[in-house]
């Protein structure tokens, strides 16, 4: 008997598991499966939802009481660096930047490791082994990139940050970064935001996407520098300096859904 996959997309949430950005609470995710012809279509239609690509996979937060995490993307047109990010980036002038296919390599591992076990060695992704690593670079069915930056060590180049996107019709979505926590003089996370926006301005591209945004939390406040921000939140894109202080709901310990409605591309 063969067993034909449904014709549209199936939507589920995970079991609750804590936080790991507001203290006390518990988080659940709505996520759905990319496969097919319809992939591409699916992820560029979503991304424009406040969803997120892991692998094969889409998701945003589906928080009972709760929607403090926003998605956040900057204009690429309307950005314009402070007068520290100009300094980055004349810091940094030296920096080649390679655009390559989404393949796993050595040195990215490599570095992948030495970031992880500096900046967050109690996170999820500190027992990933190289197999796990190629996983999450390579398991796509959308269009990934790999934007990998090269710098002069003892005459020869040198991979110092790489960063995993997907490249979307409105934008960069930046999937996952990665660069050397000793170089700090670089600020390397700083100067790959504002390069990306640069990649996209040469794209033709509106939009860099940043990932998830919460006000408030200390582990996202570095993208609040990045001006004008956008965050998706109650079924649209308003400005970030527009949002309230979310807190929490838990009056009379309601379990009530912050339900927001999912648009799916037409010929789904």
């Amino acid at each position: 008997m063969r067993h034909s996959l449904p014709q549209t997309p199936q939507f589920y949430v995970t079991a609750p598991q804590d936080c790991p950005y507001l203290d006390n609470q518990v988080e659940r995710k709505l996520f759905t499966a990319l496969y097919g012809v319809n992939s591409r279509r699916l992820n560029n239609s979503l991304s424009k939802q406040g969803f997120r690509r892991s692998q094969n996979v889409l998701y945003r937060p589906s928080c009972a009481n709760c929607s403090a995490c926003m998605s956040a993307r900057i204009s690429s047109r309307e950005f314009k660096p402070t007068k520290s990010q100009k300094r980055i980036l004349s810091k940094n002038l030296d920096i080649v930047r390679v655009v390559n296919p989404a393949l796993a390599t050595d040195a990215q591992y490599n570095l992948f490791k030495q970031y992880i076990n500096t900046r967050h060695p109690d996170g999820g992704m500190s027992d990933m082994d190289a197999n796990d690593f190629t996983a999450m670079i390579e398991e796509t069915n959308v269009e990934s990139k790999l934007i990998e930056y090269y710098a002069k060590k003892n005459g020869e180049l040198e991979l110092i940050s790489f960063s995993l996107v997907d490249i979307l019709d409105d934008g960069i979505s930046m999937v996952y970064s990665v660069f050397n926590p000793y170089l700090k003089e670089r600020s390397l996370g700083t100067y790959m935001i504002i390069d990306h926006n640069r990649l996209a301005l040469e794209m033709t591209l509106k939009f860099v996407y940043l990932g998830y945004w919460v006000k408030g939390s200390s582990k996202m406040d570095y993208k609040k520098r990045f001006s004008p921000l956008e965050v998706f939140t109650k079924d649209k894109w308003i400005c970030s300096s527009k949002v309230g202080h979310t807190k929490p709901n838990n009056v009379n310990g309601s379990k009530e859904k912050l339900g927001v409605p999912i648009y799916l591309p037409s010929d789904q």
